[in-house]
């Protein structure tokens, strides 16, 4: 139990959640289109699919901590590797098998899914491994984190679910709203993902938007960010979404938004435990759209 107690750390649990919740609001999108009852073919579409990005998703955190374990006993002394729950070798253990799932099993489902998840963990690892080492530049450490989450896992689920469900339209207007959502939500993400970690960055010299900004900057920008994706939704509900219960579309949206305001005038940017806990609060936003959009696709219109 204690081993796999470690496993759920090192694989970052709030990636996990959203991980999991981004294949099933995609099916969703696409089921909402084509109406195909669940077969056990279609089953294990959806299951393999959510393996194989799942285990995608654990190479990709997992080999970011193999090369911060020394930046990681400052910043997040919690993760098994940097306190010594797990040892470097069982982590490239992890790392390896969980990489050669994702691909392996990815490639046996279709040529879409290979796509999107290969697609994610070649990102993944220019990210975090030498030479290239992305995530030491800010704009491209950013840049790398908003297209796999924003753009290659929305688009390539979206068409490895399109064929699976046998859906003959292209990419709806409602994919491209959330697609573009979450894109730019995760952009606030990235750059705020650093905050909490001003201290280890510093002393290993990685630099990030908020050794650049500043603090106070950096939660400033990410808030605006979010309330510009909240603002756009509601827009989109008015004008493109038909397909979408608009009342419902525009009255989430500006409940979601009153409540990161109403946090965000409870954070002091001098404790670090509320700067975490209001980035774990950003995460919570991000899994609610995931959840919630795909419900207005099969709520009636009037």
């Amino acid at each position: 139990m204690s081993y796999l107690y470690s496993f759920w750390k090192f694989s970052r649990p709030h990636t996990i959640i959203g991980t999991t919740l981004s294949v099933f609001a995609i099916y969703f999108l696409v089921l909402a289109t084509s109406y195909q009852p669940i077969t056990a073919s279609i089953l294990e579409q959806i299951l393999g699919g959510l393996i194989a990005c799942l285990s995608g998703n654990i190479y990709i955190v997992g080999l970011n901590q193999l090369y911060d374990v020394e930046i990681d006993q400052v910043n997040k002394p919690d993760l098994p590797l940097a306190n010594g729950e797990l040892s470097l070798q069982q982590g490239q253990w992890i790392v390896g098998i969980a990489g050669g799932l994702a691909i392996l099993l990815a490639g046996s489902l279709g040529q879409e899914l290979l796509t999107t998840v290969a697609v994610s963990l070649l990102i993944g690892t220019a990210y975090s491994c030498p030479p290239i080492r992305l995530k030491r530049f800010p704009l491209l450490a950013a840049i790398c984190i908003f297209t796999v989450r924003g753009l290659v896992v929305n688009i390539g689920l979206f068409l490895y679910f399109s064929k699976t469900l046998g859906a003959k339209e292209g990419l709806s207007p409602s994919l491209w709203a959330l697609t573009l959502f979450i894109l730019v939500f995760t952009i606030a993400i990235a750059i705020f993902k650093d905050v909490p970690d001003l201290e280890g960055d510093k002393k290993y010299q990685i630099q990030t938007f908020t050794l650049l900004l500043g603090k106070s900057n950096i939660f400033t920008i990410s808030l605006w960010i979010i309330t510009f994706c909240y603002l756009g939704m509601i827009a989109a509900g008015f004008l493109v979404l038909h397909s979408i219960n608009t009342p419902y579309l525009v009255g989430y949206h500006l409940l979601l938004l009153g409540c990161l305001w109403w946090k965000s005038q409870r954070v002091n940017l001098a404790i670090k435990s509320d700067i975490t806990q209001f980035y774990q609060f950003i995460w919570k936003l991000f899994f609610l759209e995931y959840i919630l959009f795909p419900l207005g696709s099969f709520i009636p219109i009037n």
